[in-house]
């Protein structure tokens, strides 16, 4: 499917579905969403940037900022064909409410609740007096899940683009390196090898500071016998890669080699388990969290397994062990089993897993996942 093509199609489900349910307009104003719908990708801040489609007429409306117009219009052709500029000065609302009435009353306008701010909401009361706001989230989310092979397509450039960072990484970290520097090393390699941006902040952790799951580099050295934990990312072509590997700086201990071999084992039994389409999405925690507790380490895994990504680097699913879900055909998820014991360190080990149309697991990400020392 081209990218034409799936635009077209993703706003015609997106008519169907609120022709079905009552709803005689969208008001799409989640950047990700204006990107999944049109093909337009675009970061307002603080501006009114929406897509507005009335179900009724089919007419399709962006309504962006005027620094951004000319960027619009050049986005191809899933982009509207009505493009409403909006200056810093103007009343986004009283132009959208003006640029809308010729499709009559809105009694039902979709929108995105989880996106939605109340200051938002109160000014598209005002823009639609009397509408009733309907919740998009879940069925915007029902389609957003099910990733095409050309979706695929491009998470794999950015998962090989970061594959190639990690090896940077290993080539790179010495011993007397801080967490920054070697941040810095990887986060230029991001950008040398075409990424857009770092799909998160990178999370470069050593030391006892590797017990930190969502911990934010330092100035800290990089130290013989430590855990050495990078959790990194890239955005290219609109969709992110995410991987996280765990290396040791020297010899080690015992005990970090234990940890290390179970975090593997609960890495591989997410994965295995994710090949079990239709079982619920908590399978995949459950099989993994088993695995760390059965060798002792269960108080120390303190996340979910993992999550669903894509165009957002969090999407649905939630991989955590009370998602009833079914697994499905389609989905793109992170498998990420970790122990963080505070006196030790961290050890996380994180592969991007898509489940095929036939139900097969492909694992994106290749990088070797034995115990390698460094330094």
């Amino acid at each position: 499917m081209t990218d034409v093509n799936a635009w077209t199609s993703r706003k015609a489900k997106l008519r169907a579905h609120l022709s079905n349910g009552g709803i005689d307009a969208a008001f799409i104003s989640n950047p990700t969403h204006l990107y999944y719908f049109t093909g337009f990708l675009s970061e307002p801040h603080e501006r009114f940037l929406a897509l507005y489609l009335d179900a009724r007429t089919g007419e399709e409306t962006l309504f962006v900022p005027s620094l951004d117009a000319e960027a619009a219009s050049r986005a191809g052709a899933g982009v509207p064909k009505r493009l409403v500029p909006l200056s810093d000065t103007d009343d986004a609302y009283a132009i959208l409410k003006r640029e809308t009435a010729a499709g009559g009353p809105v009694g039902a306008l979709g929108v995105e609740k989880s996106f939605l701010t109340l200051d938002r909401a109160e000014r598209l009361g005002e823009a639609f007096p009397g509408a009733r706001l309907a919740d998009l989230t879940g069925f915007i989310d029902s389609l957003r899940v099910r990733k095409t092979e050309e979706e695929i397509a491009r998470v794999a450039v950015a998962v090989e683009t970061i594959e190639k960072v990690m090896e940077h990484a290993v080539k790179q970290a010495k011993i007397g390196m801080t967490e920054l520097e070697l941040t810095a090393e990887l986060e230029y390699q991001m950008k040398r090898l075409g990424a857009d941006k770092p799909s998160f902040d990178s999370i470069v952790l050593t030391g006892t500071r590797s017990a930190l799951p969502h911990g934010v580099p330092e100035a800290v050295p990089i130290a013989r016998g430590d855990f050495l934990l990078i959790d990194i990312g890239v955005k290219m072509n609109g969709y992110c890669s995410d991987i996280t590997r765990t290396f040791l700086v020297g010899e080690g201990t015992a005990e970090q080699e234990r940890i290390y071999e179970t975090v593997l084992a609960a890495n591989l039994a997410g994965i295995a388990a994710a090949g079990r389409v239709g079982s619920p999405v908590a399978e995949v925690d459950r099989a993994a969290r088993e695995t760390i507790a059965a060798a002792g380490y269960g108080e120390f895994f303190t996340h979910r397994v993992g999550h669903g990504f894509g165009m957002d680097i969090h999407e649905f699913p939630s991989l955590h062990g009370e998602n009833r879900h079914p697994l499905e055909p389609g989905m793109l998820f992170t498998v990420e089993p970790g122990i963080y014991v505070p006196s030790i360190g961290g050890v996380r080990i994180e592969d991007d897993v898509y489940i095929r149309e036939d139900g097969s697991v492909r694992v994106l990400t290749s990088f070797p996942k034995t115990l390698t020392r460094i330094g």
